[in-house]
C-alpha cells in the first residue's frame, strides 16, 4: 500500500527525470541553432542574457509578487493564531519561521515565495483564513512550507532560466534568419547538410518554446503533488489538506489581483475555469484538484 513516504519519493524521482530531460532538450536545441547558423557565439550570448534576466528575477521576485498581490505583512501581535500555526509547523519541519503576509481578498488561496528557507514568505488571503477550519488551514500552511523546504522556488527559477533561454534563442534565430543572417553559400561549407540543419532549426525555433513551456508546467504539477504529500506528512493528517482543497476549488470567488505571471504560485490556480480534460491538461499550471484530493484521501500514515 502506498504511504506518504512512497508518494514523496516517487514525485522526487519524476521531477528529476523531467528536469534532466529538460536540460538535455535545451542543450540539443542550442546546438542545432548554432550549427545551422555556423556560429557558436550566438549560443553563449543567448545563455548570458537569459541567465542575467533570471538572476535579477530570482533576487527580487518575492518583492515583485507581494506587490502585485497587494499582500501586507503581519506579526504575532496582530495575527496570533496564524503565526502560532506557522511557528508550530516550522518547528516540526525544522525550518526557520518565514515572514507571514495577508492578502485582503475574500477568495480563498495561498502561496509561498522567497529564494530560500531563510528568505521565505507565506501569503494567505483573508478568505482562506476566514473560510477554513483550523485543521484545513494547517494543511494549507504545511503545503506551502513544504514548497519552501523542498526548495521548489529554486527549482522553479532554474526551470524559468531554461524556458527563457529557449524562447530567447528561438526569437534570435528567427530574427537572424529573417534578415538573411542564416544564408550561407556552398563555398562557406554549407551544402545539403547545412540546408537540412537549417530546416530542422526553423521547425525547432517555432515549436521549442511551446515544448519548453509544456515541460515547465509538467514540473510545476509534479511539485504540487510533492508538496501535497510532504504537507500531509508534516501534519500527519492528509484529510485536512484534502478538505481544504475541496473548499478552495469549490469556491466561486475570483482572486482580484491574480494574473498569468503569478497563477502557478498559488495552492489552487486562481484563474481556474472549467475542469480541463485530455490534451488541455498539459497546459494546466496545477494538477486537477480532484486528482490531488483523491491522492490525499488514499494516503495512509
Amino acid at each position: 500500500m502506498a504511504t506518504l513516504y512512497t508518494h514523496k519519493d516517487r514525485n522526487v524521482r519524476l521531477t528529476w527525470i523531467y528536469l534532466i530531460g529538460f536540460l538535455v532538450f535545451v542543450i540539443a536545441v542550442g546546438w542545432i541553432f548554432s550549427q545551422a547558423l555556423g556560429n557558436s557565439t550566438i549560443l553563449y550570448i543567448a545563455v548570458f542574457f537569459a541567465l542575467l534576466m533570471n538572476l535579477i528575477s530570482y533576487w527580487y521576485s518575492d518583492k515583485i509578487v507581494l506587490a502585485i498581490s497587494g499582500a501586507k505583512e503581519v506579526s504575532r501581535d496582530n495575527a496570533r493564531e496564524i503565526y502560532n500555526l506557522v511557528e508550530n509547523l516550522c518547528i516540526t519541519a525544522g525550518l526557520p519561521i518565514p515572514k507571514i503576509y495577508i492578502i485582503p481578498d475574500p477568495a480563498p488561496n495561498a502561496f509561498a515565495t522567497g529564494r530560500d528557507p531563510e528568505h521565505a514568505v507565506v501569503a494567505l488571503t483573508t478568505g482562506i483564513v476566514e473560510k477554513l477550519e483550523k485543521r484545513e488551514l494547517e494543511g494549507v500552511i504545511a503545503h506551502e512550507l513544504s514548497h519552501i523546504g523542498n526548495k521548489d522556488i529554486l527549482l522553479g527559477t532554474v526551470v524559468t532560466v531554461l524556458v527563457g533561454f529557449v524562447a530567447l534563442l528561438s526569437d534570435f534565430f528567427l530574427s537572424w534568419t529573417w534578415f538573411g543572417g542564416g544564408r550561407r553559400s556552398n563555398r562557406e561549407g554549407g551544402g545539403q547538410l547545412q540546408v537540412v540543419m537549417m530546416v530542422i532549426a526553423l521547425v525547432l525555433a517555432i515549436l521549442a518554446p511551446i515544448a519548453a513551456t509544456l515541460m515547465q508546467l509538467a514540473i510545476s504539477r509534479k511539485r504540487e503533488f510533492l508538496a501535497d504529500a510532504d504537507g500531509a506528512l508534516l501534519t500527519r493528517f492528509p484529510g485536512g489538506l484534502a478538505s481544504a482543497l475541496e473548499k478552495i476549488s469549490a469556491d466561486s470567488g475570483v482572486l482580484r489581483r491574480a494574473n498569468k505571471a503569478t497563477a502557478h504560485m498559488y495552492i489552487v490556480n486562481p484563474l481556474r475555469g472549467k475542469s480541463a480534460k485530455g490534451f488541455a491538461k498539459m497546459f494546466m499550471t496545477h494538477p486537477p484538484a480532484q486528482e490531488r484530493i483523491k491522492r490525499l484521501r488514499d494516503m495512509s500514515v
